[in-house]
């Protein structure tokens, strides 16, 4: 089993991108149905792997419910953080609610036919902004320009899922390389999670040089996420934890995996 760096404890190393579902709970229709995939067990793969924190980000299958995400925070009393996804008209207490709960960002799904749109963002922006919160973007590399926009205008802190949609499959335009570059300039956040989301296979080598490029734009703003339980692929062959962690390793060295993992300053 491959370890991360021998930086730091458990407490001080994030998995920042999980999802946890729950065998009852309603999911939106025309929508997957996620089997159960219960936060002690991924508590206890990432404690495997060194890890002890968590960030769970509310699933689109859910949409604007975070109850189960809630619970989950509750029951973790403080360990980890989430992401949720919030109604157009969202209130002030549900922003406090969340928040006391462990939320510390919204989430916008550009990429599910069932996802949220961003018309609510500027509105909601201030809020965000007097929470402390970020914004955190699952999209395609053909939505960056309006991201790019968005940030300019909330001038919140915004967080790209899946390294920013960067495929090896496909070729990416010159728009989305210059909305790329102003939202690193800007001070945005990239998540190094989702490889097979990406065109890339295990042991996901073919990333390597993606990463490296995302990495010397946005400097020390990385976090490194699993992505379990890895919706999409086949639940008999889920990719093992380690190699997960390992084209961030091979990409950056050890030292950089490790600030890839202390996602403090993010979640506090």
């Amino acid at each position: 089993m491959t370890q991360p760096p021998d930086t730091g404890t458990p407490a001080d190393r994030w998995d920042g991108h999980v999802h946890v579902f729950e065998a009852a709970a309603p999911t939106r229709a025309g929508h997957y149905a996620p089997p159960p995939a219960r936060l002690d067990t991924i508590e206890r793969l990432a404690a495997d792997h060194g890890i002890g924190r968590l960030v769970l980000v509310q699933p689109s299958v859910y949409g604007h419910d975070n109850s189960v995400l809630e619970r989950a925070l509750r029951a973790s009393a403080g360990t980890h953080r989430g992401v949720a996804v919030v109604a157009p008209d969202v209130d002030d207490a549900t922003l406090d609610h969340l928040h006391r709960a462990g939320v510390r960002g919204v989430r916008f799904n550009l990429v599910s036919p069932v996802g949220n749109d961003a018309a609510q963002l500027p509105r909601l922006a201030p809020r965000l902004r007097a929470l402390g919160w970020h914004v955190q973007w699952y999209a395609s590399r053909s939505h960056l320009p309006r991201i790019a926009e968005l940030q300019a205008h909330t001038r919140l802190t915004f967080v790209l899922d899946h390294l920013a949609g960067w495929r090896v499959d496909e070729p990416a335009s010159d728009d989305s390389r210059r909305a790329l570059l102003h939202l690193a300039a800007a001070g945005a956040w990239v998540k190094l999670s989702g490889w097979y989301r990406l065109g890339a296979a295990a042991p996901y080598q073919a990333l390597v040089p993606a990463i490296r490029d995302v990495a010397e734009l946005f400097g020390d703003r990385l976090v490194w996420g699993s992505d379990w339980p890895h919706t999409g692929q086949p639940p008999q062959a889920p990719p093992r934890y380690a190699s997960l962690l390992q084209p961030v390793r091979e990409a950056l060295g050890e030292r950089r995996l490790a600030g890839c993992l202390g996602a403090a300053r993010l979640y506090a």
